[in-house]
């Protein structure tokens, strides 16, 4: 069982991560391409809340009340999970964190996405749904591999205040 500071750590790290990330999806936004609607992701987690996890499409679903705060509010929890999940594989990354296990854990989580939430939400696995599927996995990817640097990042930063 983690210990206190460790969930703070941790919480940190993984809310860190999620920050690096918003940031970068912010730049893609004033550069006029597109990313998550966590409006979304609220709604796709609000109606799974009440028993419904699969739509033909999400956009077209009944909007649920407080659905941006809700999805905000997971994609910042899901960091913080994922965060979790690197801290507690072996090797100890969280007491001397590097970049490339960073970097890798955060590509792998591009699979939540592709092949879960994606066909979810009604835009088929690894988007194949959507007009562009190959350019979407591409932002995808991009976009967990930030995440990765984000992580390395945070833990950094988190380990360099603790000092």
């Amino acid at each position: 069982m983690p210990s206190l500071p460790d969930i703070a750590t941790i919480a940190l790290v993984g809310a860190g991560a999620t920050a690096v990330l918003d940031a970068w999806l912010l730049l893609l936004q004033r550069l006029g391409l597109p990313t998550m609607n966590f409006v979304l992701l609220g709604r796709w987690v609000g109606h799974g809340l009440r028993g419904r996890w699969r739509h033909a499409s999400i956009a077209q679903a009944v909007p649920v009340p407080g659905e941006r705060g809700l999805g905000w509010l997971v994609h910042y929890l899901v960091g913080i999970a994922f965060a979790g999940v690197l801290a507690a594989l072996p090797g100890g990354w969280l007491q001397a964190p590097t970049l490339w296990p960073a970097l890798a854990f955060g590509v792998g989580t591009v699979a939540v996405p592709l092949f879960v939430m994606q066909p979810a939400m009604g835009l088929g696995v690894a988007a194949r749904k959507t007009p562009a599927p190959l350019q979407n996995c591409a932002r995808s990817l991009t976009n967990h591999a930030v995440f990765g640097a984000g992580l390395y990042l945070a833990a950094a930063a988190v380990q360099q205040i603790g000092r």
